[in-house]
């Protein structure tokens, strides 16, 4: 960080502090001595969503809580469930440090999360994601989920 009193290019940390998507840092010349505070921004990096069409989208956490909503209504699942498993779901996307992550992505992790937690659910979700056309596609599914009940 360059000084603003004798423009050298060098100075140390005395203190950071984090605030509201900053970080304010004092900061002192190795050179003159001089004292100065800079803030530096965080830098939020939209999630992309390539879409089955081939659409790019920015991703959306309340519409995969719609989704999820949807899948478990009338089960027992509570909103707080789903919410962590959306929580979770975004930071394994965040920390995969991936700026795109397709729709399928998306719905593999929807669809492991699901598993653990309702098997309603799963099959519901599973029908819409999976495009389900017709009745062996329900129960090919659900015959996998009772074989490994088992």
């Amino acid at each position: 960080m360059r000084c603003p009193e004798c423009g050298f290019d060098d100075s140390k940390v005395i203190d950071s502090r984090p605030t509201e998507n900053k970080i304010r840092r004092r900061r002192e010349c190795l050179k003159c001595k001089c004292r100065f505070t800079t803030y530096e921004i965080i830098e939020d990096i939209p999630l992309m969503v390539i879409k089955k069409d081939g659409s790019i989208e920015p991703f959306d956490r309340r519409k995969l809580i719609d989704r999820l909503l949807r899948a478990t209504i009338k089960r027992p699942v509570k909103l707080e469930t789903v919410e962590n498993m959306v929580d979770d779901i975004a930071n394994e996307l965040k920390n995969a440090l991936q700026r795109e992550v397709s729709s399928d992505k998306i719905g593999e992790m929807v669809l492991h999360k699901l598993k653990a937690v309702d098997h309603v659910a799963y099959i519901r979700f599973a029908s819409v994601y999976r495009e389900f056309t017709d009745i062996d596609s329900f129960m090919k599914i659900i015959t996998e989920l009772s074989e490994e009940e088992k």
